[in-house]
């Protein structure tokens, strides 16, 4: 197979076409420059699919000479579609929803879609199975210009390949006060009919994901770039290679995977790789076995010293460690090299290195999404670009091909692509020419990481944090809260001393600070006199739980808020018709928008939940209710827009507020009882009705808990 073509139709790759220009973008600075350039250019369509995707994104710096355009990502987009009247904009994120929410846009459903023109479509990709992800990262414009790599186009990915350590201009792209650490990744600019290509992917992706069908462009603008810079290779094949996991009636396709055992088994000279990962048992094997042989070709890994994140420290740079064991353990001819981009001035940080590239004997290239972990090879959906030549066959590719990997060595050994080349060619090795170049200020070190200490319970079931397959929800609720699992007792009475002490010391406050004054009982008592007198209390009321329903203010602090104003039985009647009729009104919006809007703004994962409540009926709403499992107005909205009735919902809801805002009545009453007499015999009260509240609570719910698990594996056992 050495002297064999590696790229083949149907077994690594999608589809190859021709390529009328390639430039290889090294890191965000030059791509986001270069697609800033670009996007103006688009007459038809603009197609973007990413893992995640931020509205405020500079793509260049901030300038005086900016003369009030648009500046951010979203702005840029919704402006130009409002410019041009034939232009569409089709935006397909990954439907992060839970896992990610935190660290990232907060409803980017209103940023891109709600909030911009109706040509500027923005939708996220909810079908990949349970544990996947849309990993592609892609830019398509009017299907002549596109962009493929590992950058997403969100914030903490704008920088230079200077990567200077505290460099101001990466929270000015990002908006962002916050520090950032130095970010290397690449991307891909590709032109001509390998654009087209790219483009039927990216609307077929659209497609499963929305089953909208979207018009290909007339392809009458073929001339787009982005500057005038001469591309890095002209008028040369390139190749897409995939990987999606089989979901509905779909096949599966690993041609990511199975590309890169093919060559690694064809190379001859070296290997040279970045990754962001290196967790995948198949990938190292195939490595182990070229450097048994005797004429195999030199191996170069370069990774960043450890990947983001507790979780993926914690498994993934475990799994790395023994994975790089064994590729030592296999180099009986000292072939292998493994580094880290350094830069001792960022002290405890490094460069954040997240590109996904592997340069193989001056005649092969590629560049993607696609780390090298278990995910990408079989699960997540990614997109590769490949270019090949044979020895001899193109010198001007080879020439390309060599120059781009002495470039990438050049930046991380702060030297020169000459420089580079030079030093290879005396030494006959890559390796040696890098440990010639290594020096203080900044180098590529070798990779002896320090791992932290492994919790052993995440390392048993390493498949959770790199699966191969879809995961099975089950399993992963098991895994991580085992059915007869339970807080020891004493934690749990040690938790309630802690809650009524708590109580107490708010107590004590009231009694003896200034706090009384903020809400004083006599003006309680007024107002509620007030207001008891008026017939549109119930509707003021009302109308309070439903708004603070919507704006997702917390159940609880309304029902403190009606018995305090009200008091016991008074407030407990009104926080309890307030807040069915806020439910029943959530449930309606729901069911109004539907599950497909509810999706974008609560995520798939609460849809497969809903799935599941809805074939159980009354008493796993009544569970949700009592045990907390998502946010009140979240349980309305995703009730509304499933598939549980609206009787079943009703009497749930009913049936599971009113021991809840009871137990939340009393409390209530004796802390205020406490606080206008904090004595002995008030607080004893106080004492006696939290333990009642809280241990009712606990049992209850353990009750239904466990028949709702009943029923759930009953309900298992039946024929389908």
């Amino acid at each position: 197979m050495k002297n064999q073509r590696i790229l083949k139709i149907g077994r690594n790759c999608w589809r190859i076409r021709r390529a009328d220009k390639v430039s290889f973008l090294v890191d965000g600075a030059d791509y986001f420059k270069a697609l800033h350039d670009s996007l103006p250019k688009a007459e038809q369509q603009i197609l973007i699919l990413s893992w995640d995707i931020h509205s405020k994104l500079h793509l260049v710096l901030p300038t005086l000479e900016s003369n009030g355009k648009p500046l951010m990502l979203g702005d840029i987009l919704d402006s130009m579609v409002r410019d041009k009247q034939h232009l569409n904009v089709n935006i397909l994120s990954w439907d992060f929803s839970l896992l990610f929410a935190l660290s990232r846009e907060w409803l980017p459903i209103f940023k891109f879609d709600w909030n911009t023109h109706r040509r500027l479509d923005f939708q996220l990709d909810s079908q990949c199975p349970t544990g996947a992800s849309h990993h592609q990262k892609m830019v398509v414009i009017d299907d002549s210009l596109a962009f493929s790599g590992g950058l997403d186009l969100t914030r903490g990915r704008w920088d230079t390949s200077e990567h200077i350590a505290y460099d101001e201009r990466r929270a000015l792209i990002d908006g962002s006060s916050l520090p950032i650490t130095p970010y290397h990744d690449i991307q891909m600019a590709v032109a001509g009919p390998i654009a087209t290509a790219l483009g039927d992917l990216a609307r077929e992706r659209w497609r499963k994901a929305t089953q909208q069908i979207l018009a290909v462009p007339k392809n009458e603008n073929h001339n787009i770039w982005f500057d005038e810079a001469p591309a890095d290779l002209v008028n040369v094949d390139v190749a897409i290679s995939r990987t999606e996991s089989g979901v509905d009636d779909y096949a599966s396709v690993c041609e990511v995977e199975q590309l890169y055992l093919d060559s690694i088994a064809a190379a001859r000279d070296y290997i040279y790789i970045e990754n962001q990962f290196f967790s995948s048992p198949l990938i190292s094997q195939a490595l182990a076995k070229r450097l048994q042989e005797d004429d195999g070709p030199e191996i170069v890994l370069n990774l960043p010293r450890q990947t983001e994140g507790w979780l993926s420290q914690q498994s993934l740079d475990v799994i790395r460690v023994s994975l790089i064991k064994i590729l030592r353990e296999a180099d009986n001819h000292n072939r292998l090299a493994v580094y880290y981009p350094d830069k001792p001035e960022l002290g405890e940080h490094s460069i954040n290195l997240h590109a996904k590239l592997m340069i193989m004997d001056d005649r092969f290239v590629r560049v993607g999404s696609a780390n090298l972990n278990n995910r990408s090879m079989k699960l997540d959906t990614e997109c590769d670009l490949s270019i090949e030549v044979l020895p001899g066959e193109n010198p001007k590719v080879e020439q390309a091909i060599r120059h781009f990997r002495n470039r990438l060595l050049a930046e991380h050994l702060q030297s020169d692509p000459e420089t580079i080349n030079a030093l290879i060619q005396e030494k006959g090795s890559i390796i040696k020419a890098i440990e010639c170049l290594q020096n203080n200020v900044r180098s590529l070190s070798p990779l002896e990481p320090e791992l932290p200490e492994a919790d052993e319970s995440i390392l048993q079931d390493v498949k959770l944090a790199d699966p191969e397959y879809p995961l099975d929800s089950e399993n992963i609720l098991n895994h991580f809260v085992p059915a007869k699992q339970a807080k020891p007792a004493g934690k749990r009475i040690v938790g309630w001393v802690l809650v009524l002490l708590a109580l107490l010391a708010v107590a004590a406050a009231w009694r003896f600070t200034p706090l009384n004054e903020w809400l004083d009982a006599d003006r309680l008592a007024t107002i509620a006199a007030e207001w008891r007198g008026s017939l549109l209390t119930p509707l003021i009321i009302i109308g309070a739980f439903v708004i603070g329903g919507l704006l997702v203010v917390p159940v609880t602090a309304m029902i403190i808020a009606a018995v305090l104003v009200f008091g016991p039985w008074l407030g407990f009647g009104y926080a309890l018709l307030g807040g069915l009729i806020s439910a029943f009104s959530g449930y309606g919006l729901g069911s109004l928008l539907g599950r497909n809007t509810v999706r974008k703004l609560a995520g798939k994962r609460i849809n497969e939940v809903s799935r599941q409540l809805a074939k159980r009926g009354l008493l796993t709403v009544l569970v949700v209710r009592i045990v907390p499992v998502a946010p009140f107005t979240i349980v309305n909205l995703v009730a509304g827009a499933s598939h549980i009735s609206f009787r079943d919902f009703a009497l749930g809801t009913l049936f599971g507020l009113t021991p809840g805002i009871l137990g939340i009545t009393l409390l209530t009453d004796r802390v205020e009882a406490t606080m206008r007499s904090p004595d002995w015999q008030t607080m004893l009260t106080l004492v006696v009705a939290a333990v009642i509240v809280f241990t009712a609570g606990y049992f209850l719910s353990q009750k239904l808990l466990s028949l709702t698990g009943k029923k759930s594996s009953a309900a298992d056992e039946k024929p389908e």
